[in-house]
C-alpha cells in the first residue's frame, strides 16, 4: 500500500435530523429496531449526495489507478462508496463499522442519564471508556480501538494499490488513535470543539512501517 484515505462517509438522514428526528424526546425506534435503522436503513441527504459528487473528482485527482476499497457495513457508509468511486469493487467489514451504542441507540443525553445514571459520569467526562448498556455495546477505547487496530494491522502488510476506506465518526477517532499514535482521549477532546465533517478526506502516507498523516481535505457543501 503506498497511501491511505480515510473517509468519513457523507452527510446522513441521521446526521441532519439529529434533534428533530431520530435524536427526538422521547425517540421514536428503541431496540433492536432503532440498531437495525441506523446500521441498515439510514441513508444520505441529498446534502450527502452532493458531497459524493465532491468525493468522485477528489478522489480521482488523489488515488492511484484502481484503489483498494474497504468500506463498514453501514448503508451510510455503503451508499458513499458506490457513489464516490462508481464501478470499483469493494470488501464491506465489519472493522469499519460504527460504535455499537446497544440500548442507548438514538437516545438523547437527557432519556439516558434518566434511564441508566450508574453510567452518566463516564458518557460526560470519560465518553472513551464509556460502555453503552445493552448487548454487543462496546467502548470507544475497547471495543472501536481493538477492530482499529485490527485493521490498520491488515493495512501495514498490503502492498501495491492505495487503500480507500469509508467508515465513521467515532470509528475515526480509533484509527487515527493506531495510525498517529495518540492517546484516544485526546483525540476525544479536540472531537468536542470539531468533529470530523461528513466526506472529509484523510490522507496518511507509510514510511518505515508507520503511517504519518499528509493532509485532510473536505467538501465546502
Amino acid at each position: 500500500m503506498k497511501v491511505f484515505f480515510l473517509v468519513r462517509h457523507a452527510e446522513s438522514v441521521e446526521n441532519a435530523t439529529k434533534y428533530n428526528g431520530f435524536y427526538a424526546n422521547p425517540r421514536p425506534w428503541t431496540g433492536a429496531a432503532a440498531n437495525t435503522l441506523s446500521r441498515d436503513v439510514v441513508g444520505l441527504t441529498p446534502r450527502g449526495f452532493l458531497q459524493c459528487l465532491w468525493l468522485r473528482k477528489t478522489l480521482q485527482d488523489l488515488t492511484g489507478a484502481d484503489p483498494a476499497i474497504r468500506t463498514s457495513q453501514y448503508r451510510r457508509a455503503l451508499d458513499t462508496a458506490a457513489l464516490a468511486l462508481p464501478g470499483l469493487p469493494y470488501e464491506v467489514t465489519a472493522l469499519l463499522n460504527e460504535q455499537h451504542y446497544g440500548a442507548a441507540t438514538y437516545m438523547t443525553k437527557r432519556e439516558l442519564y434518566a434511564t441508566y445514571p450508574e453510567g452518566a459520569q463516564d458518557r460526560q467526562t470519560r465518553k472513551h471508556l464509556w460502555t453503552p448498556p445493552g448487548a454487543g455495546a462496546e467502548s470507544l477505547a475497547d471495543g472501536v480501538l481493538r477492530r482499529a487496530t485490527a485493521f490498520v494491522d491488515g493495512l501495514a502488510i498490503a502492498s501495491g494499490a492505495d487503500v480507500v476506506a469509508f467508515t465513521h465518526h467515532t470509528t475515526i477517532l480509533a484509527l487515527r488513535a493506531v495510525l498517529e499514535r495518540r492517546p484516544v482521549t485526546e483525540l476525544v477532546d479536540e472531537a468536542r470543539v470539531c468533529k470530523t465533517p461528513n466526506a472529509a478526506v484523510l490522507v496518511y502516507g507509510r514510511d518505515g512501517g508507520l503511517f504519518h498523516a499528509r493532509d485532510t481535505v473536505h467538501p465546502d457543501c
